[in-house]
């Protein structure tokens, strides 16, 4: 395939299209606008989402641009392992919330964001080291899918990449910056039924238009001998192993699922977030059987660029009509993940930086709203001119996703333990942090003993995340017997060989890092224990009436707790 064989629509037949999408969201949000906006609705729908708009906003958000360009990326750079590794693995970061989540709801029922919870249990220090991580990784989701649309512009017509990031930056912006998170689960619903009717029909078109499953298996000849096994240790140690690790970093630390945690209807979280879990990896994994193919085929990536491959395979395989239609697939899915980064973002603002510091939980809701609107303006331009750096999409979300690694344990922890303080919560991320980037880009040699440090703190790193991931379904025992028994594998396999593969010793070490840091420096604390009881009031609504909870009918409630409810 070369460039003369793509085909392009006209710069009018772009226009029109992109008009037409975000012409149409903008006027279905119409029906949602209110004159006197609220601010609880405007972040989190007043906790009322049921479970069929719960889970379609669920899987949307997370079926994002990513799940088109980083999955076909992975099924090229790993061959026929790399769809799963993808797929399979960011299903978990939607499933593996869940059972946290109906911990933190229970702990603030009436919570915005995770970070008021944090705010409540620690106060300003580790609130705002959440509530950053967050900022940056919804800023880098948001570039992401900027990426994506400027790609998709680029190759499917005369205009530049560019013009393709602006218009999608604008497109987003004007139909969610009125009714926030509203506007976003009332879109995420309609773009997911137009996501999934259309890939039914592109991902098959594409596969047959390249000639079906004979030319598929002629073609694994191509494939070198890892790329074609299965359980090929390039694709585990590169791909699977990393995105395995990031899965309850994202869970934790991205505030699209914890925002929608907050805002379904409590009884409805799990069945809500198993349900999102089974639609995204089923459709991401057949998105990711694209790059595969393209594989077999020995496609060239255009001018180079892994961003480029899915538009190319679709350009040069299939009609005008089937091209249309995937250029409005990958627009809606993108555009339900950018618009669900807009309202995680004004809300981390308008509660988190806003209601609890600024305001000192007496915040005034007009100017609350006005914040976070100007949040979505100032983080799109912000989105739109770091999306121009072209930057590769797997390599951004396996960097973030690591880098939040750091937070999981602390974060937990707290909502679980109360011996932890917020001294050890924010030593133990910073630590964490530090000694993540410094692993990452090797700014030490990682020979000798710096390299065998660094594997001691991986190996607990993987110790804790089987562990946490155990703790959440089975119980405490059963998650120190097998945190147990995967620390002592990692000991004794990774040492003198996980060095060698930075990315994967960097994140385990985030892990590993945080937890031993926060577990000493609470053991060590003359602290009293802390009172979970309490956190409920401290966190309220901003403007929606409150029932008063067994505590507060008990005892006089906290003057910050009442200039919130008594509104």
């Amino acid at each position: 395939m070369n460039n003369d064989s793509l085909f392009q629509f006209s710069t009018l037949t772009v226009l029109l299209l992109m008009i037409a999408f975000y012409g149409g969201t903008y006027l279905l949000t119409l029906t949602i606008r209110k004159r006197k906006e609220d601010t609880d609705a405007y972040m989190v729908s007043n906790h009322r989402i049921g479970f069929g708009m719960g889970s379609a906003s669920m899987t949307a958000t997370w079926i994002w641009a990513a799940s088109f360009y980083a999955a076909a990326t992975s099924g090229y750079t790993y061959g026929v392992s790399g769809p799963i590794h993808y797929g399979l693995w960011g299903a978990l970061m939607i499933l593996f919330i869940y059972p946290f989540g109906i911990r933190f709801r229970k702990l603030a029922p009436n919570a915005a964001t995770l970070g008021e919870l944090i705010h409540a249990r620690h106060g300003s220090s580790s609130q705002l080291i959440l509530a950053s991580s967050n900022l940056m990784g919804s800023i880098i989701s948001l570039m992401v899918n900027f990426t994506a649309a400027g790609a998709l512009v680029a190759v499917l017509s005369p205009l530049s990449f560019q013009a393709g990031v602006i218009i999608a930056g604008v497109g987003v912006l004007g139909y969610t910056i009125w009714s926030g998170f509203r506007a976003s689960v009332l879109t995420d619903f309609a773009q997911l039924v137009a996501l999934m009717a259309i890939a039914v029909l592109i991902i098959p078109a594409v596969f047959f238009s390249m000639g079906g499953p004979s030319e598929l298996v002629a073609g694994l000849s191509n494939l070198t001998p890892e790329q074609a096994n299965f359980f090929s240790s390039d694709a585990i140690l590169n791909q699977g192993a990393p995105f395995f690790v990031a899965v309850l970093a994202y869970a934790i630390g991205n505030q699209t699922i914890s925002q929608r945690l907050f805002a379904v209807n409590e009884k409805h979280i799990k069945p809500t977030f198993l349900t999102a879990t089974l639609g995204y990896g089923a459709i991401v994994i057949g998105l990711g059987m694209i790059g595969l193919m393209a594989l077999t085929q020995g496609v060239q990536p255009l001018n180079g660029d892994m961003n480029n491959l899915i538009p190319q395979m679709v350009s040069g395989y299939l009609p005008p009509l089937f091209i249309g239609l995937f250029f409005i697939l990958v627009i809606g899915s993108l555009s339900s993940t950018a618009d669900s980064d807009l309202s995680a973002l004004s809300a981390i603002v308008m509660a988190d930086i806003y209601g609890k510091n600024l305001a000192k939980g007496n915040p005034n809701p007009k100017l609350m709203l006005l914040i976070g609107r100007m949040t979505m303006v100032t983080a799109t331009v912000v989105g739109i001119i770091f999306a121009s750096f072209s930057l590769d999409i797997l390599v951004m979300l396996v960097f973030v996703g690591a880098l939040w690694g750091a937070i999981v344990f602390p974060v937990i922890a707290s909502c679980f333990w109360n011996r932890v303080t917020n001294k050890a919560f924010t030593t133990s991320v910073v630590v964490a942090m530090v000694l993540f980037i410094v692993a990452r880009f090797e700014l030490v040699p990682l020979a000798g003993g710096a390299g065998l440090f660094f594997e001691l703190l991986a190996s607990i790193g993987g110790g804790i995340i089987i562990a946490l991931m155990t703790f959440g379904f089975f119980g405490r025992r059963l998650a120190v017997v097998a945190g147990g028994l995967a620390m002592l594998a990692m000991l004794i396999f990774a040492t003198g060989f996980l060095r060698d593969y930075t990315v994967l010793l960097a994140s385990l070490t985030a892990y590993g890092a945080s937890t031993l840091v926060c577990t000493i420096m609470s053991l060590l604390s003359n602290e009293p224990d802390f009172d979970f009881d309490s956190i409920k009031d401290k966190v309220g609504n901003f403007e929606t009436p409150k029932k008063p909870t067994k505590s507060q009918k008990s005892r006089k409630p906290s003057p910050g707790f009442a200039t919130q409810t008594q509104r």
